[in-house]
């Protein structure tokens, strides 16, 4: 297996690196929610070519892949997503799932594929996926069931669109000849490009798009992603699309995270306490964020919490399709030619968006914010009905396409805690001895009487005296 030189994409999140053309110090100096969407940075979504001339440095190998989870063994994500169950009622036929990723390999268990267009290489069509995330994604939604293999995607009669937008080993061309041959790409994603490439899957009829790539920003709000939030507004009211985000994993610039609930303040406004804003997820009003739990259900110890997550599902232990080769794999080859498990949130947001396919198949009346709150509704909630890790829970495909939905949700923020006073016992009452005393009283007036009938059966004798003087 050949190793490659550039790992970000191997612990799951695919950060982006964008060029904004400007300094941190234009942002607000504390992290808030974004402002109101201006429609009218609206970009354009064709045509799909990057925003600059790009380049692979010549020296730099795409990503080598770990072969695994063949066979007739189901993943445990799919285990604990019930999928057997779900494909009672939807396999997401007619639904087509856009991948604004790094690409997706052509592969048999993806025969479907369209290939939608590259933000990242002039003259690609989405297909080439030198980082090998993008195939991983797309097949966590969409693969199709072969006989005696346990893996499949969520939604197997679902389409996949693949759209690049980043890779981490393309730069701006002409920067390999201000590198030293052993220094790593420095990666490509316009962000910009990726609000052209929400636009494009929207136009080209996806039905549901997945953005598994995060930017994060430490306590700063930037202005830059305007035309990303206008083109997620677009998607999601004028062509009805459900767009399914990444939480961000904590690592490079996701790394400070954010706090979660302060204890001491539980109903506190958490948007006023970030320290890190992930975009496009603070985009709450029109995407679905996920959250990655394990496999015990927990919040993952890399998933990044907001104020935005809004369900959760499995991103660890995954095995997905290989984008090398024709199987499935388990992980991906590190600089130290070790093996870096499949996991993150860019992996559980897929998932999600699998889940989302298979609904949208169930319930075609649904608009794209009504399929939003029915797989919140039916997630397993945590006690305190909502929190930053996991939203209102783990995403329950069986129950999003059977369970009745409450008409409103309660608000993203933990339940109050609340005082309440309990019942006081009512003192204990004395015993009741009724029945024990009639028994003892009862038996005591049947001694007596006993008694008495037994002096009463013996004869009583009386002498008669006789006198002499009467003789």
């Amino acid at each position: 297996m050949n190793r490659y030189l550039r790992t970000g994409a191997a612990a799951a999140v695919l950060s982006l690196s964008m060029s904004f053309g400007m300094g941190a110090s234009q942002g607000v100096a504390h992290a808030d929610r974004p402002p109101p969407v201006n429609p009218a940075l609206l970009p354009a979504g064709d045509p799909a070519v990057p925003p600059d001339k790009t380049e692979q440095k010549s020296n730099t190998a795409c990503v080598s892949t770990q072969q695994g989870g063949e066979g007739p063994a189901t993943p445990p994500p799919q285990l604990a997503l019930d999928l057997r169950k779900a494909w009672d009622f939807s396999t997401g036929a007619g639904q087509v799932v856009a991948v604004i990723d790094t690409g997706v390999t052509r592969h048999p268990r993806l025969p479907d594929l369209d290939a939608g267009g590259d933000y990242v290489a002039e003259g690609g069509d989405g297909t080439n996926d030198c980082d090998a995330h993008g195939t991983v994604v797309a097949g966590i939604i969409g693969a199709k069931p072969i006989e005696g293999q346990g893996f499949s995607g969520v939604a197997p009669d679902a389409r996949i669109m693949t759209i690049r937008q980043t890779s981490k080993l393309f730069q701006r061309a002409g920067r390999a000849g201000e590198q030293r041959p052993e220094d790593p790409p420095d990666g490509y994603g316009d962000i910009n490009a990726l609000a052209s490439a929400v636009r494009r899957a929207a136009d080209r009829g996806a039905t549901v798009i997945n953005i598994s790539l995060v930017l994060c920003t430490e306590g700063i709000y930037s202005p830059a992603d305007g035309p990303l939030g206008a083109a997620l507004r677009y998607a999601t009211l004028e062509h009805n699309v459900v767009v399914v985000v990444a939480a961000g994993n904590k690592e490079q610039a996701c790394n400070a995270g954010n706090p979660g609930v302060d204890p001491l303040n539980p109903r506190g406004d958490l948007w006023k306490n970030l320290v890190t804003n992930v975009t496009p997820a603070r985009y709450d009003d029109y995407v679905l964020t996920v959250g990655s739990i394990n496999k015990d259900g927990q919040p993952s110890t890399f998933t990044v919490p907001g104020p935005w997550v809004g369900v959760a599902a499995p991103g660890e232990d995954v095995v997905s399709l290989d984008a090398r080769g024709t199987g499935t794999i388990n992980g991906f080859v590190n600089d130290q030619k070790g093996v870096t498990p499949l996991k993150g949130t860019s992996f559980a947001a897929p998932y999600v968006a699998g889940v989302v396919a298979l609904v949208r198949a169930r319930f075609p009346e649904l608009s794209a914010l009504e399929v939003i709150k029915r797989i919140e509704a039916t997630a397993h909630a945590p006690a305190e009905g909502w929190n930053p890790y996991v939203g209102y829970g783990a995403v329950d495909p069986v129950a999003a396409l059977t369970n009745e939905v409450p008409p409103t949700l309660p608000p993203k923020q933990p339940a109050s805690p609340h005082s309440a006073q309990l019942a006081v016992p009512a003192p204990t009452p004395p015993p009741d001895h009724r029945a024990r005393n009639i028994a003892l009283i009862g038996s005591a007036t049947v001694a007596i009487l006993l008694v008495l009938g037994m002096l009463a059966s013996f004869p009583i004798r009386r002498r008669f005296g006789i006198s002499g003087d009467d003789m």
